[in-house]
Protein backbone atom coordinates (compact mmCIF):
# COMPACT_ATOMS: atom_id res chain seq x y z
CA UNK A 1 0.00 0.00 0.00
CA UNK A 2 1.93 3.05 -1.22
CA UNK A 3 0.91 6.27 1.19
CA UNK A 4 0.35 9.74 -1.12
CA UNK A 5 0.46 13.00 0.71
CA UNK A 6 0.31 16.48 -0.57
CA UNK A 7 3.04 18.83 0.15
CA UNK A 8 0.69 21.67 1.15
CA UNK A 9 -1.48 19.70 3.82
CA UNK A 10 1.78 19.02 5.61
CA UNK A 11 3.05 22.63 4.76
CA UNK A 12 -0.29 23.56 6.39
CA UNK A 13 0.16 20.78 9.21
CA UNK A 14 2.82 21.79 10.59
CA UNK A 15 2.32 25.53 10.21
CA UNK A 16 -0.71 25.04 12.51
CA UNK A 17 1.16 22.88 15.13
CA UNK A 18 3.88 24.88 15.45
CA UNK A 19 1.81 27.97 15.91
CA UNK A 20 -0.82 26.85 18.51
CA UNK A 21 -0.53 27.44 22.22
CA UNK A 22 1.82 25.34 23.70
CA UNK A 23 -0.61 23.34 25.97
CA UNK A 24 0.53 19.56 27.19
CA UNK A 25 -0.63 18.03 24.09
CA UNK A 26 -0.80 18.35 20.39
CA UNK A 27 -4.35 17.19 19.36
CA UNK A 28 -6.24 16.27 15.83
CA UNK A 29 -9.42 15.15 15.14
CA UNK A 30 -9.29 12.60 12.21
CA UNK A 31 -12.98 11.34 12.38
CA UNK A 32 -16.15 13.41 13.92
CA UNK A 33 -19.74 12.50 13.27
CA UNK A 34 -20.91 15.00 16.11
CA UNK A 35 -18.48 17.59 14.04
CA UNK A 36 -19.19 15.95 10.56
CA UNK A 37 -15.49 15.88 9.94
CA UNK A 38 -13.24 13.05 7.98
CA UNK A 39 -9.88 13.91 6.89
CA UNK A 40 -8.66 11.94 4.13
CA UNK A 41 -4.73 12.44 5.05
CA UNK A 42 -2.71 13.57 7.38
CA UNK A 43 0.46 13.23 8.57
CA UNK A 44 2.71 14.41 11.39
CA UNK A 45 6.41 13.89 11.87
CA UNK A 46 9.12 14.59 14.74
CA UNK A 47 9.57 18.18 13.22
CA UNK A 48 6.44 19.76 14.04
CA UNK A 49 8.02 18.96 17.81
CA UNK A 50 11.93 20.05 17.11
CA UNK A 51 12.56 16.30 17.92
CA UNK A 52 16.13 14.92 16.77
CA UNK A 53 14.12 11.21 16.96
CA UNK A 54 12.32 9.99 13.44
CA UNK A 55 8.76 9.02 14.45
CA UNK A 56 5.54 9.60 12.39
CA UNK A 57 2.07 9.22 12.06
CA UNK A 58 0.35 9.10 8.80
CA UNK A 59 -3.25 8.60 7.78
CA UNK A 60 -4.58 7.24 4.90
CA UNK A 61 -7.73 5.74 2.84
CA UNK A 62 -7.41 2.72 1.23
CA UNK A 63 -8.54 2.30 -2.25
CA UNK A 64 -10.13 -0.38 -4.48
CA UNK A 65 -11.66 -3.91 -4.37
CA UNK A 66 -12.93 -4.98 -1.05
CA UNK A 67 -11.37 -2.19 1.18
CA UNK A 68 -11.97 0.65 -0.89
CA UNK A 69 -12.65 3.76 1.92
CA UNK A 70 -11.16 1.88 4.87
CA UNK A 71 -9.00 4.64 7.28
CA UNK A 72 -6.31 3.24 8.28
CA UNK A 73 -3.53 5.38 10.78
CA UNK A 74 -0.15 4.39 10.56
CA UNK A 75 2.18 5.07 13.79
CA UNK A 76 5.99 4.89 13.55
CA UNK A 77 7.69 5.66 17.28
CA UNK A 78 11.38 4.94 15.27
CA UNK A 79 11.27 1.75 16.75
CA UNK A 80 7.80 0.01 16.40
CA UNK A 81 5.25 0.42 14.22
CA UNK A 82 1.65 -0.63 14.28
CA UNK A 83 -1.27 0.08 11.88
CA UNK A 84 -4.89 1.18 13.06
CA UNK A 85 -7.76 0.29 11.39
CA UNK A 86 -10.73 3.02 12.63
CA UNK A 87 -13.62 1.37 9.82
CA UNK A 88 -12.69 -2.05 11.39
CA UNK A 89 -13.76 -1.01 15.13
CA UNK A 90 -10.03 0.24 15.42
CA UNK A 91 -8.35 -2.84 15.19
CA UNK A 92 -4.92 -3.05 15.03
CA UNK A 93 -3.64 -4.49 10.96
CA UNK A 94 -0.19 -5.27 11.82
CA UNK A 95 2.70 -4.48 14.11
CA UNK A 96 6.55 -4.64 13.30
CA UNK A 97 9.97 -4.03 14.84
CA UNK A 98 12.83 -4.96 12.76
CA UNK A 99 12.57 -8.44 11.41
CA UNK A 100 9.52 -9.24 14.10
CA UNK A 101 6.08 -9.03 12.99
CA UNK A 102 3.06 -9.11 14.90
CA UNK A 103 0.09 -10.79 12.53
CA UNK A 104 -0.64 -13.75 10.37
CA UNK A 105 -0.84 -14.12 6.41
CA UNK A 106 -4.43 -14.46 6.20
CA UNK A 107 -6.22 -15.90 3.31
CA UNK A 108 -7.90 -12.68 3.69
CA UNK A 109 -6.03 -10.07 1.77
CA UNK A 110 -7.45 -6.82 1.53
CA UNK A 111 -8.34 -4.77 4.66
CA UNK A 112 -12.50 -5.52 3.89
CA UNK A 113 -14.61 -2.78 4.57
CA UNK A 114 -17.82 -3.82 6.79
CA UNK A 115 -20.78 -3.07 4.39
CA UNK A 116 -19.28 -5.67 2.25
CA UNK A 117 -19.75 -8.19 5.29
CA UNK A 118 -22.58 -10.13 6.26
CA UNK A 119 -22.12 -11.72 9.64
CA UNK A 120 -24.78 -14.06 8.85
CA UNK A 121 -22.92 -16.13 6.36
CA UNK A 122 -21.94 -19.82 6.67
CA UNK A 123 -24.10 -20.46 9.68
CA UNK A 124 -23.02 -17.28 11.50
CA UNK A 125 -19.53 -17.12 10.26
CA UNK A 126 -19.46 -14.56 8.64
CA UNK A 127 -17.26 -12.51 10.64
CA UNK A 128 -14.42 -14.56 9.09
CA UNK A 129 -14.54 -12.89 5.45
CA UNK A 130 -12.62 -10.24 6.99
CA UNK A 131 -10.40 -11.45 8.95
CA UNK A 132 -6.96 -10.72 9.01
CA UNK A 133 -6.01 -8.62 11.48
CA UNK A 134 -2.95 -8.97 14.25
CA UNK A 135 -6.06 -8.00 17.30
CA UNK A 136 -9.38 -7.50 16.92
CA UNK A 137 -11.98 -7.24 19.39
CA UNK A 138 -14.91 -9.95 19.60
CA UNK A 139 -17.85 -8.61 21.41
CA UNK A 140 -19.49 -6.65 22.59
CA UNK A 141 -22.74 -7.66 23.36
CA UNK A 142 -22.02 -11.26 22.90
CA UNK A 143 -18.37 -12.67 21.52
CA UNK A 144 -17.74 -16.34 20.61
CA UNK A 145 -19.59 -19.13 18.98
CA UNK A 146 -22.14 -18.38 16.33
CA UNK A 147 -26.22 -20.09 17.32
CA UNK A 148 -29.10 -19.72 19.39
CA UNK A 149 -29.46 -17.58 22.54
CA UNK A 150 -32.50 -16.05 24.07
CA UNK A 151 -33.33 -12.63 24.93
CA UNK A 152 -36.52 -10.45 25.66
CA UNK A 153 -38.08 -8.75 22.26
CA UNK A 154 -40.06 -5.48 22.58
CA UNK A 155 -42.83 -6.66 23.90
CA UNK A 156 -41.57 -8.15 27.08
CA UNK A 157 -41.67 -11.45 25.89
CA UNK A 158 -38.87 -14.26 25.37
CA UNK A 159 -37.21 -14.47 22.06
CA UNK A 160 -34.61 -16.56 20.37
CA UNK A 161 -32.07 -15.03 18.49
CA UNK A 162 -28.98 -16.18 16.23
CA UNK A 163 -25.70 -15.00 17.55
CA UNK A 164 -23.19 -14.69 14.64
CA UNK A 165 -19.41 -15.56 15.26
CA UNK A 166 -17.55 -12.96 17.28
CA UNK A 167 -19.76 -10.08 17.79
CA UNK A 168 -20.40 -6.70 15.81
CA UNK A 169 -17.45 -4.38 17.55
CA UNK A 170 -15.07 -5.67 14.94
CA UNK A 171 -16.98 -4.32 11.89
CA UNK A 172 -18.75 -1.44 13.57
CA UNK A 173 -16.61 2.42 12.19
CA UNK A 174 -15.30 4.55 14.56
CA UNK A 175 -17.39 7.23 15.30
CA UNK A 176 -14.60 9.45 16.65
CA UNK A 177 -10.91 9.49 15.74
CA UNK A 178 -8.21 11.65 17.08
CA UNK A 179 -4.62 11.83 17.47
CA UNK A 180 -3.31 12.87 20.82
CA UNK A 181 0.83 13.71 21.12
CA UNK A 182 2.21 14.48 24.34
CA UNK A 183 4.24 17.68 24.02
CA UNK A 184 6.87 16.63 25.93
CA UNK A 185 9.56 13.86 25.38
CA UNK A 186 9.50 11.02 25.21
CA UNK A 187 6.48 12.28 23.72
CA UNK A 188 4.03 8.99 23.70
CA UNK A 189 1.36 9.04 20.72
CA UNK A 190 -1.90 8.04 20.81
CA UNK A 191 -4.84 6.77 19.01
CA UNK A 192 -7.66 7.61 20.19
CA UNK A 193 -11.45 6.31 18.61
CA UNK A 194 -15.00 5.45 19.88
CA UNK A 195 -17.14 2.98 18.73
CA UNK A 196 -21.12 2.58 19.28
CA UNK A 197 -22.57 -0.46 19.67
CA UNK A 198 -26.47 0.81 20.18
CA UNK A 199 -29.74 -0.10 19.02
CA UNK A 200 -33.43 0.72 20.20
CA UNK A 201 -34.11 -1.90 22.21
CA UNK A 202 -30.82 -3.34 22.28
CA UNK A 203 -27.55 -2.33 23.88
CA UNK A 204 -26.27 1.12 24.15
CA UNK A 205 -22.67 0.37 24.61
CA UNK A 206 -19.88 2.97 24.26
CA UNK A 207 -16.16 1.78 23.67
CA UNK A 208 -13.83 3.80 23.74
CA UNK A 209 -10.44 2.79 23.48
CA UNK A 210 -6.69 4.45 23.38
CA UNK A 211 -3.57 2.21 22.03
CA UNK A 212 -0.75 4.33 22.52
CA UNK A 213 3.56 4.20 22.32
CA UNK A 214 6.36 6.27 23.09
CA UNK A 215 9.12 6.86 21.25
CA UNK A 216 11.57 4.52 20.54
CA UNK A 217 10.27 1.91 22.38
CA UNK A 218 9.73 -1.94 22.13
CA UNK A 219 6.38 -1.28 23.28
CA UNK A 220 2.66 -0.43 23.12
CA UNK A 221 -0.48 -0.09 25.34
CA UNK A 222 -4.37 -1.29 24.65
CA UNK A 223 -6.41 0.77 26.76
CA UNK A 224 -10.28 0.36 26.63
CA UNK A 225 -12.80 1.92 28.25
CA UNK A 226 -16.53 0.51 28.00
CA UNK A 227 -19.82 2.00 29.07
CA UNK A 228 -23.06 1.15 29.18
CA UNK A 229 -25.54 3.76 28.60
CA UNK A 230 -28.88 2.20 29.21
CA UNK A 231 -30.96 2.48 32.17
CA UNK A 232 -31.02 -1.40 32.61
CA UNK A 233 -28.13 -3.59 33.54
CA UNK A 234 -26.33 -4.92 30.44
CA UNK A 235 -24.62 -8.39 29.61
CA UNK A 236 -21.29 -7.59 27.81
CA UNK A 237 -18.36 -9.82 26.41
CA UNK A 238 -15.40 -8.87 25.19
CA UNK A 239 -11.95 -10.87 23.93
CA UNK A 240 -8.75 -9.42 22.79
CA UNK A 241 -8.17 -12.06 19.52
CA UNK A 242 -4.50 -11.28 18.91
CA UNK A 243 -3.05 -13.57 16.34
CA UNK A 244 0.27 -14.44 15.44
CA UNK A 245 2.26 -16.22 12.34
CA UNK A 246 6.10 -16.35 11.57
CA UNK A 247 8.25 -15.48 12.14
CA UNK A 248 7.30 -16.04 16.25
CA UNK A 249 5.10 -19.22 15.22
CA UNK A 250 7.09 -21.88 13.82
CA UNK A 251 7.83 -25.52 14.53
CA UNK A 252 9.35 -25.43 18.10
CA UNK A 253 7.98 -22.64 19.15
CA UNK A 254 6.55 -22.33 22.49
CA UNK A 255 3.88 -20.76 24.67
CA UNK A 256 4.58 -19.74 27.95
CA UNK A 257 2.17 -18.25 30.44
CA UNK A 258 1.77 -18.72 34.55
CA UNK A 259 -1.39 -21.15 34.65
CA UNK A 260 -3.62 -21.76 37.53
CA UNK A 261 -5.83 -24.17 35.42
CA UNK A 262 -6.20 -24.84 31.76
CA UNK A 263 -8.98 -27.03 30.17
CA UNK A 264 -9.31 -27.91 26.75
CA UNK A 265 -12.26 -26.64 24.62
CA UNK A 266 -13.68 -29.99 23.32
CA UNK A 267 -13.05 -33.63 22.88
CA UNK A 268 -10.72 -33.15 19.97
CA UNK A 269 -8.33 -30.62 22.43
CA UNK A 270 -8.50 -32.71 25.04
CA UNK A 271 -6.48 -35.44 22.95
CA UNK A 272 -3.26 -33.33 23.37
CA UNK A 273 -4.06 -31.40 26.33
CA UNK A 274 -0.46 -32.26 27.83
CA UNK A 275 1.32 -30.57 24.56
CA UNK A 276 -0.75 -27.36 24.66
CA UNK A 277 2.23 -25.39 24.65
CA UNK A 278 3.70 -26.82 22.09
CA UNK A 279 3.58 -25.95 18.40
CA UNK A 280 4.37 -27.87 14.70
CA UNK A 281 5.03 -26.90 11.32
CA UNK A 282 2.05 -25.83 9.02
CA UNK A 283 0.02 -29.59 8.75
CA UNK A 284 -2.71 -30.02 6.45
CA UNK A 285 -5.58 -30.84 7.74
CA UNK A 286 -4.84 -29.76 11.15
CA UNK A 287 -7.99 -29.17 12.85
CA UNK A 288 -8.09 -26.38 15.66
CA UNK A 289 -7.37 -26.50 18.70
CA UNK A 290 -8.48 -24.13 21.62
CA UNK A 291 -7.51 -24.43 25.45
CA UNK A 292 -9.45 -22.13 28.12
CA UNK A 293 -6.78 -21.01 30.65
CA UNK A 294 -7.19 -19.30 34.41
CA UNK A 295 -4.00 -17.04 34.98
CA UNK A 296 -1.52 -16.94 37.85
CA UNK A 297 -1.11 -13.28 38.69
CA UNK A 298 1.38 -11.54 40.72
CA UNK A 299 0.52 -9.51 43.63
CA UNK A 300 -0.38 -7.04 41.49
CA UNK A 301 -3.02 -8.89 39.71
CA UNK A 302 -0.90 -9.35 36.51
CA UNK A 303 0.01 -11.68 34.36
CA UNK A 304 2.32 -12.33 31.30
CA UNK A 305 1.78 -14.50 28.17
CA UNK A 306 4.53 -14.95 25.84
CA UNK A 307 5.11 -16.63 22.64
CA UNK A 308 8.44 -16.93 21.37
CA UNK A 309 10.00 -18.39 18.14
CA UNK A 310 12.08 -21.78 18.22
CA UNK A 311 15.46 -20.44 18.33
CA UNK A 312 14.26 -18.47 21.78
CA UNK A 313 15.55 -15.21 20.26
CA UNK A 314 12.29 -13.21 19.03
CA UNK A 315 8.67 -12.96 21.49
CA UNK A 316 6.15 -11.09 22.00
CA UNK A 317 4.48 -10.93 25.82
CA UNK A 318 1.05 -9.72 26.71
CA UNK A 319 0.59 -8.08 30.24
CA UNK A 320 -2.52 -7.41 31.75
CA UNK A 321 -4.89 -7.42 34.87
CA UNK A 322 -6.90 -10.54 35.38
CA UNK A 323 -9.14 -8.55 37.34
CA UNK A 324 -10.30 -7.13 34.27
CA UNK A 325 -9.65 -10.04 31.92
CA UNK A 326 -10.13 -13.26 34.20
CA UNK A 327 -10.09 -15.73 31.33
CA UNK A 328 -7.55 -16.37 28.22
CA UNK A 329 -8.22 -18.58 25.35
CA UNK A 330 -5.00 -20.29 23.58
CA UNK A 331 -6.45 -20.98 19.65
CA UNK A 332 -3.74 -22.84 17.31
CA UNK A 333 -4.67 -23.52 14.23
CA UNK A 334 -1.13 -25.04 12.59
CA UNK A 335 -2.94 -25.34 9.38
CA UNK A 336 -1.46 -25.24 5.56
CA UNK A 337 0.01 -21.78 5.17
CA UNK A 338 -2.40 -21.39 2.51
CA UNK A 339 -5.29 -21.92 4.80
CA UNK A 340 -4.16 -19.59 7.72
CA UNK A 341 -1.10 -21.14 9.92
CA UNK A 342 -2.02 -19.13 13.02
CA UNK A 343 -1.92 -18.94 16.69
CA UNK A 344 -4.60 -16.65 18.93
CA UNK A 345 -3.43 -15.35 22.58
CA UNK A 346 -6.54 -14.18 23.75
CA UNK A 347 -7.09 -12.43 27.08
CA UNK A 348 -10.99 -12.12 27.41
CA UNK A 349 -13.94 -11.71 30.38
CA UNK A 350 -14.62 -15.50 29.24
CA UNK A 351 -13.81 -18.13 26.87
CA UNK A 352 -15.04 -18.67 23.09
CA UNK A 353 -18.32 -21.11 23.19
CA UNK A 354 -21.71 -19.62 22.86
CA UNK A 355 -23.37 -17.15 24.79
CA UNK A 356 -25.61 -19.06 26.08
CA UNK A 357 -22.82 -21.99 27.31
CA UNK A 358 -20.88 -19.02 28.98
CA UNK A 359 -23.69 -17.75 30.67
CA UNK A 360 -24.55 -20.96 32.36
CA UNK A 361 -20.83 -20.90 33.44
CA UNK A 362 -21.21 -17.58 34.83
CA UNK A 363 -19.06 -16.20 32.96
CA UNK A 364 -20.89 -13.29 31.14
CA UNK A 365 -20.39 -9.94 33.64
CA UNK A 366 -23.19 -7.36 33.55
CA UNK A 367 -22.41 -3.40 33.66
CA UNK A 368 -24.86 -1.40 35.42
CA UNK A 369 -26.59 1.45 34.42
CA UNK A 370 -23.50 4.00 33.33
CA UNK A 371 -21.23 1.93 34.60
CA UNK A 372 -17.80 1.85 32.91
CA UNK A 373 -15.33 -1.52 32.95
CA UNK A 374 -11.56 -0.78 31.96
CA UNK A 375 -9.32 -3.11 30.11
CA UNK A 376 -5.61 -2.62 29.26
CA UNK A 377 -3.45 -4.74 28.26
CA UNK A 378 0.58 -3.90 27.49
CA UNK A 379 2.14 -5.78 24.72
CA UNK A 380 6.19 -5.93 24.26
CA UNK A 381 7.97 -6.99 21.43
CA UNK A 382 11.14 -8.62 22.45
CA UNK A 383 14.39 -9.36 20.13
CA UNK A 384 17.52 -11.21 21.52
CA UNK A 385 17.84 -14.51 23.78
CA UNK A 386 18.96 -12.14 26.51
CA UNK A 387 15.76 -10.16 26.64
CA UNK A 388 13.19 -13.37 25.77
CA UNK A 389 14.96 -15.70 28.34
CA UNK A 390 14.34 -12.53 31.51
CA UNK A 391 10.63 -12.46 30.03
CA UNK A 392 10.52 -16.11 30.31
CA UNK A 393 11.93 -16.23 33.83
CA UNK A 394 9.68 -13.24 34.93
CA UNK A 395 6.52 -15.71 34.31
CA UNK A 396 8.43 -19.02 35.62
CA UNK A 397 8.65 -17.45 38.82
CA UNK A 398 5.31 -16.73 39.15
CA UNK A 399 4.64 -20.45 37.74
CA UNK A 400 7.33 -21.61 40.65
CA UNK A 401 4.12 -20.63 43.27
CA UNK A 402 2.07 -23.95 42.10
CA UNK A 403 2.12 -26.69 39.15
CA UNK A 404 -0.71 -26.12 36.20
CA UNK A 405 -3.74 -28.18 36.84
CA UNK A 406 -4.01 -29.63 33.10
CA UNK A 407 -8.31 -30.02 33.42
CA UNK A 408 -9.27 -32.83 31.07
CA UNK A 409 -13.15 -31.52 31.56
CA UNK A 410 -14.58 -29.79 27.93
CA UNK A 411 -15.40 -26.19 28.08
CA UNK A 412 -18.10 -26.25 25.65
CA UNK A 413 -20.59 -29.10 26.76
CA UNK A 414 -20.46 -32.51 24.03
Amino acid sequence: MRISIGLSLLVLTIIITTTMAQTNSFQQTITSVERNIRLDTWQITNRAFNDPNNWSVTKYTLHGGKQEGVDVIVVNNGKLSFTVIPTRGMSVLKVAMGDITLGWNSPVKEVVHPKLINLQERGGLGWLEGFNEWMVRCGVEWAGHPGKDKFINNTGDEAEMDLTLHGKIGNIPASEVEIVIDRTAPHRIRIRGRVDERMFYGPKLELWTEISTEIGSNTFRIEDSLKNYSIYDQEFQIIYHANYGPPLLEQGSHFVAAINEIRPFNAHAAKSLSQFAEYVAPTKGFIEQVYGIIPLADGNNKTTAMLHNAAGDKAVTMTYDVTQLPYFSLWKNTTALEEGYVTGLEPGTGFPPNRSIERKAGRVPKLKPNETRQFAIEVAILAGKEQVNRGKTLINDLQARQAPKLNPQVIRPE
